[in-house]
């Protein structure tokens, strides 16, 4: 389980004879420098580097690093709220010991995401990874709740040879196809064997939809140290591609048109660790809570896509008809609606039972996504709000007084459009706080202007390969 502990200046309890022993093993082994990596407001990966034997000295004192990047944009120009974006002060950069691993992909390099605090060691506002550690310790606290949580990755596989910036798959083939797997046999045979080196179990891989694309299913952790893997898992599929002359792109539409890059999340409620989401009197086996979490998600993804779908690129890819889920309605096992009732098959429902959130992809900084999800759910079980009527089939297909009538309604078809929804979701601007909240905004907002009057293709590229 993850650290929930807020770091402290001198460390947390343990941490600095911990680390001692770290870098002395990890040092023994070659590892010549440890990545310390955080997502930003942007979605963008940040990091700061140390010598192996230096991280004594940053599970003690921390890492400096400029807040600034909480207001940056993914082409690196700044935007500001009324407490960030100014060239001022500093914050510490803590590793998290536990999530410490050696990077397979990377020889003479290990990696771990960090928590951010000011330099009176407090918790800085805008942390994304310190926001996702505080909702899931509230959720315990208050609710009796703990959860299972998993981040689908898909990227598209291009060659690093092609012209720059320009995406050229590296495969083709049909979706799902046995030629793809053929061709890059290699390269996905080292990917899993650096996942597994790295602790990383993997479900499946797979060739996807689009031209290049695959996708890498993941076990469940506890939300932060899911969101801690898929910050990971990434930097293992840049490395590995790297290494076999291939490119990755996680970005939500590589090219303007076709199946774009998703980044589901899988969720699961707990409660003595018990799945709720199995062996009830609800609908398919659901308990009172779990439909009542589901519920909330539901009511809240009009504004949650500000978090889920945090860029102008993101927009390519939510369209209907596309298993996007870009309409307000569940289902069960239904891949066209937004939130997808995952049963499990019989005789595994207690390990597998789950939601399903579709309109996510990987230009979200997992840990306001898995943190704000949960938020809206437990608004859900606080009001025990009811789950409406599923949907089977495509919603689109829906006429427009049937789809009023079922409460079903199209999520947000741009970027400007979350924001305005986000701004007036009381419920997840009060769970992030206001600083971080005027960040989310403050970003969505820049990046839209930042493509303004650019048509599909354009918007594309100029995203294609910032994450």
């Amino acid at each position: 389980m993850t650290t929930l502990a807020d770091p402290v200046p001198g460390g947390r309890p343990g941490d600095v004879p911990r680390a001692t022993a770290l870098a002395a093993e990890l040092g023994g082994r070659g590892v010549r420098g440890i990545v310390l990596a955080y997502v930003d407001t942007a979605g963008i990966g940040r990091v700061k580097a140390i010598p192996t034997a230096r991280l004594p000295t940053a599970a003690a004192w921390g890492v400096g690093m400029s807040p600034v990047f909480d207001t940056f944009l993914a082409d690196d120009s700044i935007v500001t709220t009324d407490v960030l974006g100014s060239p001022d002060g500093d914050l510490r950069l803590y590793p998290a010991l536990d999530r410490l691993v050696e990077l397979a992909g990377q020889p003479g390099w290990a990696w771990a995401p960090v928590d951010r605090i000011t330099q009176e060691g407090e918790r800085h506002p805008g942390c994304g990874r310190t926001f996702l550690r505080r909702t899931v310790a509230d959720a315990e606290e208050r609710h009796g709740l703990t959860f299972l949580a998993a981040v689908e990755i898909e990227w598209a596989v291009g060659l690093a040879s092609a012209p720059e910036g320009e995406f050229v798959p590296a495969v083709s083939g049909p979706a799902y196809g046995a030629t793809r797997q053929i061709e890059l046999s290699d390269y996905t045979a080292d990917l899993l064997a650096a996942c597994a080196a790295q602790g990383v179990d993997v479900d499946q891989i797979h060739p996807e939809y689009a031209p290049g694309q695959f996708e890498l299913s993941v076990g469940a952790l506890d939300p932060v140290a899911a969101a801690d893997r898929s910050v990971l898992v990434r930097q293992t599929v840049r490395a590995v591609s790297q290494r076999h002359g291939l490119r990755a792109s996680f970005a939500p539409a590589v090219l303007a048109e076709g199946v774009g890059n998703g980044g589901h999340l899988h969720l699961s409620c707990r409660r003595d660790g018990a799945n709720l989401h199995t062996g009830g009197m609800r609908r398919y086996g659901m308990t009172a809570e779990a439909e009542s979490f589901a519920a909330g998600v539901l009511a809240h993804l009009p504004a949650l896509t500000a978090l889920t779908a945090p860029s102008p690129a993101s927009y390519l890819r939510l369209k209907p008809s596309q298993w996007a889920g870009v309409f307000t309605a569940w289902g069960r096992e239904t891949r066209e609606a937004a939130l997808r009732v995952v049963t499990g098959t019989a005789g595994r429902q207690e390990r597998y039972a789950n939601l399903e959130v579709k309109p996510v992809d990987l230009a979200a900084n997992p840990y306001l996504a898995l943190g704000c999800v949960i938020a809206a759910g437990l608004d859900g079980v606080t009001s025990a709000a009811a789950l409406p009527e599923e949907i089977t089939g495509d919603p689109a297909r829906l006429g427009e007084e049937e789809a009023a009538a079922r409460g079903v309604r199209r999520l947000p078809a741009s970027l400007p459009e979350a924001v305005e929804e986000f701004r007036r979701d009381e419920v997840l601007r009060a769970a992030l706080g206001p600083v971080l909240a005027d960040a989310v905004t403050a970003v969505r907002l820049g990046e839209a202007a930042a493509v303004d009057g650019l048509d599909d293709a354009r918007v594309a590229a100029a995203y294609r390969w910032k994450y």
